[in-house]
């Protein structure tokens, strides 16, 4: 794709942003409801349906994404460039870690999700990494994100990616706030969002007693 200091970086800002009101839209409570009516067999293996259609459609942006030729803005060399693969990789390393602390059945779609009925009462659970901030994933995705050389596509894709995330992490909390209620907001106000704050770091034994808390 020939590349335009303006229109290019516009075009691949607003692919992401296509992409995760997708995102959003499909995973939305009013749509499932609205597909569940019209098809209440599709109940059962939504999730898996659900992932793959990410998959796939992430296959746009991406391209546009780097396959701009466009000019780098900065790159890291030398010393910087050894602490940016550092925390590029202390990064991936946490993303992957941070999944086995969900459900990757129900996650991915291979097991069925459980019925709402049966989730309510649930304990909270509180994984290492959730004892520093609330939403481990998107901090790593952040964290892989950010220490990446950038040119004006790739800081397109960043800053909308980042957007998302933050805005995805306040949705989210909703749902977990309606499953989980009370024990949640005090979770919510001892623990931050997506930055490690020394000062709100959850110990051990103060993780257990959120998990085993009525």
């Amino acid at each position: 794709m020939a590349w335009n200091p303006i229109l290019t970086p516009a075009l691949v800002g607003l692919s992401w942003a296509a992409y995760f009101a997708l995102h959003s839209v499909l995973a939305s409570s009013r749509f499932k409801r609205a597909a569940f009516t019209r098809w209440p067999g599709l109940a059962g293996g939504y999730r898996l349906l659900y992932n793959l259609a990410a998959i796939v459609a992430l296959a746009p942006p991406v391209y546009l994404t780097f396959a701009t030729g466009a000019p780098p803005l900065w790159t890291w060399d030398g010393p910087a460039g050894w602490v940016a693969d550092g925390l590029g990789a202390l990064g991936a390393a946490g993303f992957v870690a941070t999944l086995f602390a969900y459900d990757l059945g129900e996650f991915t779609g291979l097991r069925r999700a459980m019925p709402k009925e049966e989730r309510e009462g649930r304990r909270l659970r509180i994984s290492g990494f959730h004892r520093f901030v609330r939403h481990p994933w998107y901090a790593f995705a952040l964290v892989m994100i950010w220490t990446r050389e950038m040119n004006p596509a790739m800081l397109a894709a960043a800053t909308v990616t980042t957007a998302y995330l933050v805005i995805g992490s306040r949705l989210e909390e909703g749902r977990l706030i309606e499953e989980f209620g009370d024990r949640y907001r005090t979770y919510r106000r001892a623990v931050p969002g997506l930055v490690p704050l020394p000062w709100r770091i959850l110990s051990a034994e103060q993780a257990r007693d959120f998990e085993s808390a009525p």
